[in-house]
């Protein structure tokens, strides 16, 4: 696992305009300097000459219009590889400018994912004379619940009169297409509250997105609702003319292409906070490393070798879990949509894992931290922000239990389902396994369901392609249909590393857990008690493409096991949550404690960790 460290990545495995426009990007911030950079953060000064450098060097246009927009230029193409990298490295030096990119990703995608032409060569031409785009999804008193919109669009002569106001929309003073989210004034609002009831097309039929400019006299900008650099705007549209060019999408298609959009713009999340925390780690390891107190080295302490082995591993998981992610992403279809769980996780799991890097950080680093002519305070406050972006965290867990049933099950795990007799656990599992494994091979019926259940393995995809797919996901519903691979081999691959032995087993207790005493009915409406259940279930996910991604880099084995100590204090820390639960059943709350694992201890392994971070000190400073 190696940090980015710009004085010395090469981006070797990209084609060479990518490595051109990457190289581009990182020189732009090391020769505008860091005593510049901090002074615009301080002084809120709008980015313009960021905007200016993507102008010169057509980086948006080249990295976010899709091949089939490109209009011949042989480097244009929507690659999430190369994307994800590119929000690495603004997350790096500052999240200010990840957000102008970001905010650009979310306005372009309902506009990709529609069938209106007019609309998708308009944005191309913006994007190649260097513009912005926003994603007016969010209202100020309904959040991005979308069903309960007041924008609302008058029908007239061939288009429509919007009246209404959206609130922290990013880029909304500038954005030359603004993708907004309304409905028909003549249809009533969808009542959401009953979220069992299935909603007809008809129901959905007012719902529409429509592109707005953020320089037409109609439209009124009121402020910035954050004291930033970064514009996050409150606006209105008044007797806003939308013609039928403007129209993007209507009825369930709306929906759909919200939905689409956040499974794919919000997957940068994590990618900004991975290149945040590297500059974290980098300041705060050149600090402590050189600072003596009381005779001793800040990194020589117990309490500050514990923080900083922790966090150079979590920071490792982070890494590799989102680089496995992306081949998730771009080898995605509509036989294969396992990349909604991992996005999931990606915008949740990685985001926090971030923020607690960050915690640790400042224990750390301490005092200076806080000093002007340092990058960490403006990393803390964002860090903090990330999982917390219209219910980030909250969404993607909610999200994520939706494929728990057909991740966490196959069907050789027929056995399993005898564990609601059993009091016993622990002795009976693996023969109940071993059991259902048989049963696979003699009876037809079960037979049939396990070849179904058979799922290609992903490719590493750095190749140099278009990702079409994102732009034609298909409808959002369905989750449950999608099917996943046994999540066990990988574990068992490495079973030799002590923790990730003992993570298998908190995992093989959870899949028990929750055969043998599943949610009740009233506990499925619970969210508190399902999020409790989420946490635990995430985690799983989370590692596997942390094996998978070990398996394809060949991580270090410290690393590795050191990361895997902190899933088994996590998990363990989640089933003793569960267990507290009020509403959990007797049944749950003795099987939530069988989760409970203690992790392999190595004082050594932890400082050849601690080691490996201790090298980041001085190892990279940025231009004053």
């Amino acid at each position: 696992m190696e940090i980015f460290n710009p004085t010395t990545h090469t981006f070797d495995e990209f084609d060479t305009a990518t490595q051109r426009i990457l190289r581009k990007t990182v020189d732009y911030f090391e020769d505008l300097g860091k005593a510049r950079l901090l002074a615009d953060t301080r002084d809120r000064v709008w980015y313009q000459d960021f905007l200016d450098f993507n102008r010169r060097e057509r980086v948006f246009a080249t990295f976010l219009t899709p091949k089939a927009l490109a209009d011949g230029d042989r480097d244009k193409r929507w690659d999430t590889a190369r994307n994800a990298r590119m929000s690495q490295i603004l997350g790096f030096y500052g999240m200010q400018y990840w957000y102008v990119w970001q905010v650009t990703v979310l306005g372009l995608m309902p506009i990709w994912q529609s069938t209106n032409a007019a609309a998708k060569k308009r944005a191309a031409a913006l994007l190649d004379d260097g513009d912005i785009f926003a994603f007016g999804l969010s209202e100020k008193e309904h959040g991005a619940d979308v069903y309960s919109t007041d924008m609302l669009l008058e029908p007239g002569d061939g288009g429509f009169t919007a009246n209404g106001g959206k609130y922290y929309i990013g880029n909304g003073n500038q954005a030359r297409m603004v993708s907004v989210f309304g409905r028909r004034s003549d249809t009533p609002v969808i009542d959401s509250a009953d979220s069992t009831r299935r909603i007809s097309d008809d129901e959905y039929a007012g719902y529409m997105f429509f592109a707005a400019d953020s320089q037409h006299a109609n439209y009124r900008l009121h402020k910035n609702v954050v004291d930033s650099q970064m514009y996050v705007a409150a606006f209105d549209l008044h007797d806003y003319p939308v013609a039928s060019d403007d129209v993007l999408h209507t009825g369930r298609a709306a929906f759909d292409a919200a939905m689409n959009t956040v499974n794919v713009g919000k997957f940068n999340l994590g990618f900004g906070a991975v290149g945040a925390c590297e500059n974290a780690m980098f300041e705060a390891l050149t600090h402590a490393d050189n600072r003596i107190l009381f005779g001793h080295r800040v990194t020589e302490f117990p309490q500050v070798k514990a923080l900083v082995s922790d966090s150079y591993a979590r920071l490792a998981g982070m890494k590799l879990f989102s680089e496995r992610a992306v081949d998730y992403m771009r080898s995605a279809n509509r036989d294969d949509r396992r990349y909604l769980l991992i996005s999931a996780i990606e915008k949740m799991s990685v985001t926090r894992a971030g923020q607690k890097v960050y915690e640790d950080i400042a224990d750390v680093i301490a005092a200076r931290g806080f000093e002007n002519d340092m990058m960490f305070p403006n990393g803390l406050t964002s860090m903090f922000g990330l999982p917390r972006l219209e219910g980030t965290v909250h969404v993607n867990m909610a999200l994520s239990l939706k494929f728990m049933p057909a991740y966490m099950f196959s069907p050789t795990d027929v056995g399993l389902l005898a564990l609601k007799h059993v009091p016993a656990v622990a002795p009976l599992t693996g023969a109940l396994r071993w059991a259902g494994q048989r049963a696979a091979g003699v009876v037809p019926r079960l037979r049939s369901e396990t070849a179904k259940a058979t799922v290609r393995r992903v490719p590493v995809r750095r190749d140099a392609a278009d990702d079409s797919f994102l732009f034609h996901q298909g409808p959002s519903s369905g989750l449950g249909a999608i099917t996943f691979p046994d999540w066990r081999p990988v574990f068992t691959e490495f079973a030799h590393i002590p923790n990730v032995a003992v993570f298998t087993e908190q995992a093989l207790a959870f899949q028990a857990l929750l055969a043998a005493a599943e949610p009740t009915a009233d506990q499925r409406s619970d969210v508190d008690f399902l999020f409790a259940i989420g946490e635990l279930f995430t985690l799983i996910p989370y590692a596997q493409l942390v094996l998978e991604q070990s398996r394809i880099e060949g991580a270090d084995t410290d690393v590795l096991d050191h990361l895997f100590d902190i899933f088994v204090r996590e998990f363990s820390r989640h089933a003793v949550t569960l267990h507290g639960k009020p509403t959990a059943t007797p049944m749950q709350q003795s099987r939530a404690l069988d989760l409970v694992r203690r992790p392999v201890a190595d004082l050594d392994r932890a400082d050849r960790v601690l080691e490996r971070a201790r090298g980041l000190a001085g190892a990279y400073t940025m231009k004053p």
